[in-house]
């Protein structure tokens, strides 16, 4: 059987895409496509623990992103509309667990006309069914600040089930502490519900 060990390869340019979007992996000269959304949208980083909203923080963003690669811990897209011909926003894979068959997947953000709209359904369609369908992964994590209400509806439209909040889990970007929420995908819930059901709702 594939496993993540085997087939999560860091060093390959994996394109993720369907007829809506495209998820291509980050690259340096990304950073053109995204510093409008750093400078123009300070809404869109209101509860992001990692906040890119200057040129100079975008580029460390891009930086740190490509050097998580690099060491083989995480692995970062960047979002292409292909019906409005324009980039989105980001994502990725990160908190590989390659002895669990588990990862996390997050750091997902969208330019704020993409609210409301099929984009992030498409995109993690795309991601979830690379996770467990060609990774062969167990089980797909997600985390959110307990006080965004649009991340957490997002993530329970596409299937994803509550857990749990950690109380003052982590330390925020500007001070004070934040409760994590936390939901999961797994692998059964993915075969045997998961998978139609969202793959209707882009269709």
């Amino acid at each position: 059987m594939l496993t993540i060990k085997t087939m999560l390869n860091f060093n390959s340019n994996y394109i993720l895409e369907n007829e809506a979007v495209r998820l291509s992996p980050l690259q340096v000269n990304d950073y053109d496509h995204l510093l409008n959304f750093a400078t123009n949208e300070p809404e869109i980083w209101e509860y992001s623990l990692v906040q890119p909203n200057s040129p100079i923080k975008l580029k460390k963003y891009i930086n740190d992103a490509l050097l998580a690669r690099k060491k083989k811990l995480e692995y970062a897209f960047i979002v292409y509309d292909k019906i409005a011909k324009q980039y989105a926003g980001s994502t990725r894979f990160y908190d590989i667990q390659v002895e669990n068959k588990s990862l996390q997947l997050g750091y997902t953000w969208y330019g704020k006309q993409y609210r409301g709209t099929l984009l992030n359904k498409n995109c993690k369609y795309l991601l979830l069914a690379f996770a467990f369908d060609t990774l062969q992964v167990d089980r797909v994590e997600f985390r959110a600040d307990n006080k965004n209400k649009r991340s957490i509806s997002a993530m329970l439209s596409i299937g994803c089930v509550v857990e749990g909040v950690m109380r003052d889990h982590i330390l925020k970007p500007n001070g004070g502490r934040r409760d994590s929420i936390v939901l999961s995908i797994l692998r059964h819930e993915w075969a045997s519900k998961i998978n139609s059901e969202l793959h209707l709702k882009i269709n």
